[in-house]
């Protein structure tokens, strides 16, 4: 059940779905949003959630995607998007501004443009959990408490 499992967890089933298929469907952004989406739940009230269900029940899975996208990852931009020998290529950035070199984007593709921007919106929000996570952790020295602290200095 969905409910055991961490948003890691969730994440990465999600991710694996998406490895394993080749065709958009009302069942497939659904679930994509049960599992990774906690901002804007489908069967959530407001004005959002209603646009989302309209834009899945006209298969507008495009338009579904980015909303989502803006929704749900409001510091995450699109990068790149661009159609190369039959593979839609999409790149996720948190620092668009940064040269190509500095910069660490999510980078995804796939044959369907939708699965494409669905793939990184999910690498995505696996890397804003992994960021989220890093932050929680107690920064220090490092230490192991049960190593003894040496001091290094030279005083002669």
């Amino acid at each position: 059940m969905l409910f055991h499992l961490t948003p890691a967890e969730r994440l990465g089933r999600a991710a694996d779905r998406l490895q394993s298929t080749d065709v958009v469907t009302a069942g497939l952004v659904s679930e994509i949003i049960a599992e990774c989406c906690d901002r804007l739940p489908v069967s959530g009230q407001g004005r959002a959630a209603a646009h989302l269900r309209e834009l899945i029940e006209a298969g507008a899975w495009t338009d579904a995607v980015v909303m989502l996208m803006e929704t749900e990852l409001p510091r995450w931009r699109l990068r790149r998007l661009v159609y190369d020998e039959g593979e839609w290529h999409c790149a996720l950035s948190l620092q668009r501004d940064l040269p190509d070199w500095l910069d660490q984007p999510v980078e995804t593709s796939h044959s369907e443009l939708p699965l494409a921007l669905l793939k990184a919106f999910v690498e995505a929000k696996r890397r804003d959990g992994e960021i989220v996570e890093d932050a929680r952790r107690p920064t220090g020295l490092g230490v192991s408490s049960q190593q003894p602290s040496v001091s290094c200095e030279n005083f002669t």
